[in-house]
């Protein structure tokens, strides 16, 4: 299967998704975002254990697509025709990206801004290269924010610092989001690609069926007060406890040797 917008390929198990429209800065066109979530549909399909979401050229991903928004006004008569269907499809590939029981690594290069920090703040870790910027740029063209900001960078970095983020649309480079705590890591330019996909490849020979459930209890864990959070890591842990990887686990702790998990 192949995608208009988006490269995919499958490298030991881990799915890398890479946003194909260099020329607009990977910018979130209703195309791309169908795209997005066919792509990681193959990739449960596929049965990949972890995915890297990259883009290509000098951009992780700009934003929504501007021009596709006026065109779209002009064709429609409402300016507000973009937000409705294809900010539902935008938001329905960001629930996918949080409850698909896998991990996903967010290979952040050059400029990331708007929907698309958002969009690497729904993976599960972050990795930008030395070049990379980040902004939540909604306030500079009158709108708030979408695909999760509000939900994921306070949970990130806290309250205050969101709201400074969000209210200025102040662009921060690498180091300031490492800083803050919005981001896992930095690196260089050139080993983004290598250090992102090694981490993937990691976490897929890890037991994903654990990751899935632990990605389960932290989307829960800012809403849930503390009965009911241990209640979920009650019940997670005895999920946890009849697969077959905590058998192979516990085996391979006494065998002394390295686990051969299956995410079953």
């Amino acid at each position: 299967m192949s995608f208009e917008t988006v490269n995919y390929k499958l490298q030991d198990r881990a799915a890398i998704i890479t946003m194909n429209r260099p020329d607009a800065l990977n910018a979130l066109s209703l195309q791309l975002t169908k795209d997005l979530g066919e792509s990681i549909r193959k990739a449960i399909s596929d049965e990949a254990r972890a995915v890297v979401l990259t883009g290509a050229g000098r951009a992780f991903c700009s934003g929504g697509d501007l021009r596709e928004m006026q065109t779209m006004w002009k064709r429609e008569g409402r300016i507000e025709a973009f937000l409705e269907e294809p900010l539902k499809v935008l938001h329905d590939v960001i629930l996918l990206i949080r409850e698909m029981p896998i991990p996903f690594v967010a290979a952040v290069n050059g400029v990331c801004a708007g929907a698309g920090t958002n969009f690497a703040l729904a993976c599960d870790i972050v990795f930008a290269a030395e070049n990379a910027t980040f902004n939540e740029a909604f306030v500079r063209i009158g709108l708030s924010p979408d695909c999760g900001g509000s939900f994921f960078l306070s949970r990130a970095i806290g309250e205050k610092l969101a709201a400074e983020i969000f209210m200025t649309g102040e662009t921060l480079t690498a180091e300031k989001a490492l800083q803050i705590g919005m981001i896992n890591r930095i690196v260089s330019t050139e080993s983004l690609m290598e250090e992102a996909t090694q981490m993937a490849k990691k976490l897929a020979l890890a037991p994903t069926g654990s990751i899935g459930r632990i990605k389960k209890m932290l989307n829960a864990s800012f809403s849930n007060d503390l009965q009911t959070q241990l209640d979920l890591e009650h019940q997670c842990q005895i999920e946890s406890g009849k697969s077959n990887d905590f058998k192979e686990g516990v085996q391979a702790f006494f065998e002394k040797r390295q686990p051969n998990f299956t995410g079953t």
